[in-house]
């Protein structure tokens, strides 16, 4: 980390749920994740903090789980699939209870995919497709439905970061605002105010992509990301940012107070 230049981490496990598992095995391994998690931040409280890992496949246990842990030593978010077995999960009656307690503890969602992804039978093969391609529709995907399913209406103070840059979402969102005006779908506020409403990181592994993010939903929705411990991670999480030139002020915003407010991390 101090290679990094990174001084605090958001702890989540690589795969955010432990859905393969059982529902009672599921939260009982979800349980030693969390607490290890804890014990990381107690004995590095100005190194890590960390997000809630829940039984996705039964939202009972996982709200059960969520509540066991709110509110102790270093839990700073909850840490949650986009989807499991390429289907959705998030957007079904029994777990919208866990938005409600989310919004409530003022916990954000930080997402991420695991597979297998939606069209993964066309992306597999030795160019890590599935990852380089799936996982950003992952992403673009559940951002949209958070939107056009009226969660980011019913939760106005729910917050939810989007890693891998929101995929692709950023760069489709007004080809999305055009389909639903084309199919005269009228959300109660203006398409570009959803777009706000998520956090997203900075790995876009191009200078340039960021910078049009960054311009797209302004600096105070970006965070910095690092993908570790994974094939993908970047080796300096700030180097994008740092070579974009900006301002004293965003680059302040993108390094530390977006992560600051979002978790949290100040009494």
């Amino acid at each position: 980390m101090d290679e990094q230049g990174v001084q605090m981490h958001l702890l989540t496990i690589l795969t955010p749920a432990v859905q393969w598992a059982p529902p009672a095995d599921g939260a009982h391994l979800a349980q030693i994740i969390n607490d290890a998690a804890i014990d990381a931040h107690t004995a590095f409280p100005d190194r890590f903090v960390a997000g809630v890992a829940m039984p996705i496949q039964d939202p009972a246990l996982a709200l059960k789980e969520l509540n066991r842990v709110a509110g102790k030593p270093g839990i700073r978010a909850i840490h949650l699939p986009t989807s499991n077995e390429a289907k959705d999960y998030l957007f079904q009656p029994d777990f919208e209870p866990i938005f409600a307690r989310a919004e409530q503890l003022g916990y954000p969602l930080i997402f991420h995919p695991i597979g297998p992804v939606a069209g993964e039978n066309r992306l597999e093969g030795p160019a890590f497709l599935n990852n380089s391609i799936g996982y950003p529709f992952e992403h673009t995907i559940t951002a949209a439905r958070f939107i056009v399913n009226g969660v980011l209406d019913k939760y106005p103070n729910l917050q939810i970061v989007f890693p891998h840059a929101g995929g692709a979402f950023p760069y489709v969102a007004g080809r999305i605002e055009y389909a639903l005006g084309k199919r005269n779908i009228n959300l109660p506020r203006p398409f570009r105010e959803y777009i706000r409403r998520f956090h997203y990181d900075t790995i876009t592994y191009y200078p340039e992509t960021l910078r049009f993010l960054i311009g797209l939903v302004g600096s105070d929705r970006v965070v910095i990301g690092t993908d570790n411990y994974a094939l993908m991670d970047v080796d300096r999480p700030t180097a994008l940012v740092e070579e974009l030139n900006l301002p004293a002020e965003d680059r302040e915003r993108i390094f530390t107070t977006n992560a600051v407010r979002l978790l949290h991390l100040q009494a």
